[in-house]
């Protein structure tokens, strides 16, 4: 007798189990799962987001076990998650306010991905419509095109939902505080997921989602509800930097700098231009990669 297999996609994980969501038609059949010990061996991490096969299925007991994992085709580091096709980053307008240097941060990570990156503008009804334009209009020069949303209202809570379902498997991701779990609840109603105060002092929020965990909005459509977090590193490639601005980008796709390793921080002959918002944060984070701005170790 040939074992059942079935494939699905992990949604959660706890502590050493897998949640799984099976395909159609068992879609509606999650199943709390072990790995095989051959996963282990080969050094195959399973994460949320990967699409793997079960066996051992226990459909009374919902168990299973993991038996393969099937190749990505994205991949983001943090927050860890599988097969991902878009990232949508959100930041709030107040409480806590807009900090350009931790939103690029946020940017600069979505932007290595390589994925369609979404920027949302969170808690609009906390500012006044003229000042949320001018922060949106801010992020246009950015190179990006931000929804104005607000939980409480309602405003901008439809192109949200469009926008998601129009993706297999969007990540939802930004800082504490911003709201995320809010917007969630608002898309979600029967989640209920918990939401948290933001410090008046340090204008900081508490983490309310402790883990990855993704939540089906329609039929082929998932979102990654995912801790937040205030202060994301600075890719690694200090060449690759360039690219993940789109202000930059952009200029050098229309006029490409003459030296193949130039920096573009007021290097002789160099033809970029320094007429942009973000100039200082992209010379600064070189200069952090260069290890110009590194605080000294012990010290």
């Amino acid at each position: 007798m040939v074992e059942q297999r079935l494939r699905g996609v992990v949604v959660a994980l706890q502590a050493n189990y897998l949640e799984v969501e099976l395909d159609p038609p068992d879609a509606a059949t999650r199943l709390l799962c072990t790995r095989r010990t051959r996963l282990n061996h080969r050094g195959a991490a399973v994460h949320v987001g990967d699409r793997v096969w079960v066996e051992a299925i226990d459909q009374q007991q919902r168990r299973a076990v993991v038996a393969d994992v099937e190749p990505r085709f994205s991949w983001l580091s943090r927050p860890p998650v599988a097969n991902v096709t878009a990232v949508v980053v959100a930041f709030s307008v107040e409480q806590p306010t807009f900090d350009p240097d931790q939103a690029s941060r946020f940017l600069l990570t979505a932007e290595q991905t390589g994925l369609v990156v979404q920027v949302l503008l969170t808690k609009c009804d906390l500012l006044q419509e003229k000042a949320s334009r001018q922060l949106a209009d801010r992020l246009q020069g950015w190179g990006y095109a931000p929804l104005l949303l607000s939980s409480e209202t309602g405003e901008g809570m439809e192109s949200l939902r469009t926008l998601l379902k129009g993706q297999a498997l969007s990540v939802l991701c930004g800082p504490s505080g911003v709201g995320k779990s809010s917007l969630l609840n608002s898309l979600l109603p029967q989640l209920s997921l918990r939401v948290g105060a933001v410090s008046g002092r340090l204008q900081r929020g508490r983490h309310t989602t402790r883990h990855v965990e993704l939540h089906a909005l329609a039929p082929g459509a998932r979102v990654a509800d995912t801790p937040g977090f205030n202060r994301p590193e600075l890719p690694d490639d200090i060449h690759n930097l360039e690219v993940l601005f789109p202000e930059l980008r952009s200029q050098l796709e229309t006029h490409p700098c003459r030296f193949r390793d130039c920096l573009h921080r007021d290097e002789p002959g160099c033809g970029v231009s320094r007429d942009w918002e973000r100039y200082g944060i992209y010379r600064r984070s070189v200069e952090e990669l260069m290890g110009f701005s590194r605080p000294s170790r012990g010290g």
